[in-house]
């Protein structure tokens, strides 16, 4: 009598995880220890998924565990990597589990990018499995029906959550096994066999028969439900509506059979025939109708010896009147199962691949908070830079300290000499012209890059777009000119980033030629350089001033200044702190991240004391300066005022001026230099990003164009109908069909999922003739007209098939008729075609290349080093 339904598996294209995935990675994090580690987990998780998906799978509690890992795998992956159509895109192919395929071998299967479709799929094979591992027991045993029980109340769980997910997780139609209706029609199924095997479980312990009863009346409302939500799915197998209608008789006529011997017990021997009567119509419909998908001859057998034991007592001794089917009371009901929850991670033996990675969640919010960071750290540190030069501009106006070093008039400056040595070091003229010289040649290579990168992709929509002129709505995918919006987006930001550092290249050698002269002067031999400055009286008088020493002390002080900006400027370079274990904890107690709220408070603490140092540095500064400038106006009344005098300050200042500029052209062409060629590694980036869901686009091109080309070929060249029956065309005055089987029951619903049904009991249907012009005309050979459809006649003694429907009784706690379908239609099959849609694939995003300017040269948030 035990048959139970099981559940296909869905099956599943290969797909490479470990390119896309990696490429990621090694695009996301820096090389080292952590890389490589996460690049390993990525090979185990394609081979994870290979022993999943990618081989058949045994009956067994072993297949369904590589199920389960994976299944809870692709949950803790998934906030981790920026699975999408136009980022990290992997596209999962898999055929609908109830799909037999068409006459040409295609079947139903759908491709989509999509991790939650993955998820979905997966997740339904769980499903499937766990039914099948359930009807695999042995429900002889006590362990069993106990395995049973649990697997089919898993699979119960896992068609229920898809039921409530996958719409949202595909964001398009699904394949029919995976749509709400049909997982929720398998989820109540795997309930009523759970609950069914409870009440075998009551049985074979011998429970109470008040117990037992409930538990069956509790099957057969499940199987009732479950027939009801079946009735309309025809991509379910043949057997299972039948085996559900079955099955609610079987388990309705249990329920009867133990309330029967209930009343036996309480001497309610009336209300004992009664039932046992109705118990015996309900085997009797299944015997006639459902032989062939279940066998009921013990349990009728079980039902008729009582029903005659019982009728044999009370015709002899009790004489007790048997109440009609309505006037019996309703049987109680008892739910002892129930979907199990599901809940990651489903496996008890499962370890996190990717343990150490944070989600994608925390990764952008650190992105956001590293941009705010760096954007204080270089509005701090340019506004000391920026009072630096400042104060370099003033003494070197000021021809200071110069000045104080050159009261005998005819010697070379100790600071002059000291800035001459310092430009040699350094590589004087030829390393500024090297510098110069190259950043045309890596801008011009920075842009083939990205004019490359943006023309495959320009190639690749032209071509997009031709196939979808010429296919029309049949060209299912996204268009590749949405698709591409981001990426061009980024090629757009690069190429104003290009232009701006045009600009700045060009300011850049403005500046040079304004002070290469002197520059070239400074790197001149000592001798040279005090020959090229003009002598001047001595001025010997003002060497023990007091107006001498006060600007010396003046002098030292905005020095110590300086210096204390350089270890301040490190400081605030070095200052670190954990943001990424604040956000993992926001993300953990509040399921979202305030980025700006955290990332705000905690550069509030960590950067505000650097605040006040700075701004206090500027004060002092500006203080010192003019002390400094009010002591330099005594100080040059007090000196001789001649022109040989002039002449040798102002070529001091000049030489002071273009050592300050070396030192700031050498420092913004190798910051232009460093900027080009971290640019060149980004743009080579977002050239594998377009060469990948480029190349993705053409495979999924290839393949939806290979689909296409089959869809055509299998369509017949024009439409053809079949001629209308006979019986079919417009009556005279004969009788109608309905008409003439209006008396005779109607067939087993069985058929209804048959893919070619055939009606029992039915005569062959007439011959189809083409119509003639003149339909009185008979055809040839003399026959008359064809007569319309008639019923086989009833032989005596023959056996009729059943009333429509089993004998369900009306009174109050009988869930009442489930309407079936009554009869045969040739016409009622129609077919669904899904459409393939695959998505494009892509790579993550790489960082933003715009990024705060430094003062004085606008390239890109590049790192600032101290003036030398």
């Amino acid at each position: 009598m035990a048959t139970f339904i099981s559940v296909p598996l869905k099956k599943s294209s290969e797909v490479d995880m470990v390119k896309p995935l990696s490429k990621f990675i090694c695009a996301t994090y820096s090389a080292g220890e952590e890389q490589g580690e996460y690049v390993r987990a990525v090979e185990e998780l394609n081979k994870l998924r290979k022993s999943a998906v990618g081989r058949p799978l045994d009956k067994h509690e072993s297949s369904l565990e590589i199920l389960l890992r994976y299944y809870d795998q692709l949950c803790v992956i998934e906030p981790k990597f920026p699975f999408s159509e136009n980022q990290l895109c992997l596209t999962f192919t898999w055929k609908d589990a109830f799909d037999k395929g068409s006459l040409f071998g295609g079947s139903v299967k759908l491709a989509l990018a999509s991790l939650g479709y993955e998820k979905s799929c997966v997740l339904f094979n769980i499903g499937a499995l766990a039914s099948q591992i359930a009807s695999e027991q042995n429900l002889d045993s006590d362990e069993g029906l106990k395995t049973a029980a649990k697997y089919y109340q898993l699979a119960s769980g896992a068609f229920s959550y898809i039921k409530d997910t996958v719409l949202s997780a595909l964001n398009r139609e699904p394949t029919m096994d995976i749509s709400p209706d049909t997982v929720g029609t398998l989820s109540q199924i795997m309930l009523a066999q759970a609950q069914e095997v409870f009440y075998l479980k009551a049985t074979s312990d011998k429970m109470k028969d008040a117990i037992i009863a409930r538990l069956a009346n509790q099957a057969a409302d499940f199987y009732g439900d479950a027939f009801k939500q079946c009735q309309y799915k025809e991509n379910l197998p043949k057997e299972v509506l039948p085996v559900l209608a079955a099955k609610h008789c079987i388990m309705q006529a249990n329920a009867e059979y133990h309330q029967s011997m209930l009343a036996k017990q309480q001497k309610k021997f009336g209300e004992e025939i009664g039932r046992l009567q109705h118990a015996t119509e309900l085997v009797k419909t299944v015997a006639s109708r459902y032989d062939e998908y279940v066998n009921v001859k013990d349990l009728s057998d079980k039902i008729s010896r009582a029903l005659a034991a019982a009728k044999k007592d009370n015709d002899f001794i009790y004489h007790d009147r048997v109440p009609d089917l309505k006037d019996l009371e309703a049987i109680g009901k008892a739910a002892l199962v129930k979907s199990t929850v599901i809940k990651v991670p489903i496996s008890q033996k499962f370890t996190d691949l990717f343990e150490k990675m944070v989600p994608l969640a925390v990764q952008q919010s650190m992105t956001v908070y590293n941009s705010r960071k760096a954007e204080i750290v270089n509005r701090l540190i340019g506004q000391m830079r920026e009072a630096t030069n400042l104060s370099n501009g003033v003494l070197a106006s000021l021809n200071l300290p110069a000045a104080l070093e050159d009261l005998s008039g005819d010697s070379i400056p100790q600071s002059i000499l000291e800035k001459s040595r310092a430009i040699i070091q350094q590589g004087g003229l030829q390393s500024i012209d090297q510098l110069i010289k190259d950043l045309p040649e890596l801008l011009q290579r920075n842009r083939e890059i990205l004019d490359e990168s943006l023309r495959i992709l320009d190639e690749e929509e032209a071509t997009d777009n031709d196939l979808r002129n010429k296919f029309g709505q049949r060209w299912q995918r996204t268009a590749s000119n949405d698709l591409y919006k981001p990426l061009r987006t980024e090629g757009g930001n690069v190429r104003n980033v290009l232009d701006k550092a045009v600009q700045a290249d060009i300011v850049v050698k403005q500046r040079y030629g304004t002070h290469r002269e002197m520059i070239a002067l400074l790197c001149k031999p000592e001798a040279e350089l005090n020959a090229a400055i003009p002598s001047a009286n001595p001025a010997k008088t003002l060497q023990g001033s007091e107006v001498v020493s006060v600007l010396r002390a003046l002098l030292a002080n905005i020095n110590k200044v300086k210096m204390e900006r350089e270890k301040l400027e490190n400081d605030i370079k070095s200052a670190q702190f954990d943001m990424t274990s604040k956000f993992l904890t926001a993300l953990a107690q509040d399921g979202a991240i305030n980025e700006e709220a955290i990332s705000v408070t905690e550069l509030d603490n960590i950067y505000g004391g650097y605040t006040q140092k700075v701004l206090q540095s500027l004060k002092s500064q500006e203080e010192i300066l003019g002390n400094i400038q009010n002591s330099h106006q005594e100080f040059s009344t007090m000196r001789q005022s001649n022109a040989d005098a002039n002449q040798r300050e102002e070529m001091l200042k000049k030489l002071a001026a273009a050592h300050d500029s070396y030192v700031e052209l050498s420092s913004n062409l190798k910051e232009g230099t460093k900027f080009y060629n971290e640019l060149t590694e980004i743009l080579l980036k977002f050239q594998n990003k377009c060469s990948d869901i480029v190349f993705a686009r053409k495979t999924e091109r290839d393949e939806l164009l290979k689909d296409l080309q089959q869809s055509i070929a299998q369509q017949p060249s024009a439409p053809s109908f079949p001629a209308v029956p006979a019986y079919q065309s417009t009556p005279s005055s004969t009788a109608t069909p309905a008409t003439a089987t209006s008396s005779v029951p109607t067939p087993a619903p069985r058929t209804v999922f048959q893919s070619k049904p055939q009606p029992p009991a039915r005569p062959p249907p007439p011959a189809i003739q083409a119509q003639a012009a003149n339909t009185s005309t008979p055809p040839a050979g003399g026959a008359g007209p064809i007569p319309p459809a008639t019923e086989p006649v009833s032989t005596p003694g023959a056996t009729q098939p059943p009333a429509q429907g089993p004998p369900y009784p009306t009174y109050q706690g009988y869930p009442g008729c489930y309407q079936m379908p009554v009869a045969y239609n040739p016409y009622a099959y129609g077919h669904y075609n899904m459409p393939y849609l695959y998505q494009a694939p892509g790579q993550a995003p790489y960082p933003n290349v715009q990024q705060p300017q430094q003062p004085g040269y606008p390239y890109p948030q590049q790192p600032y080093y101290p003036q030398q």
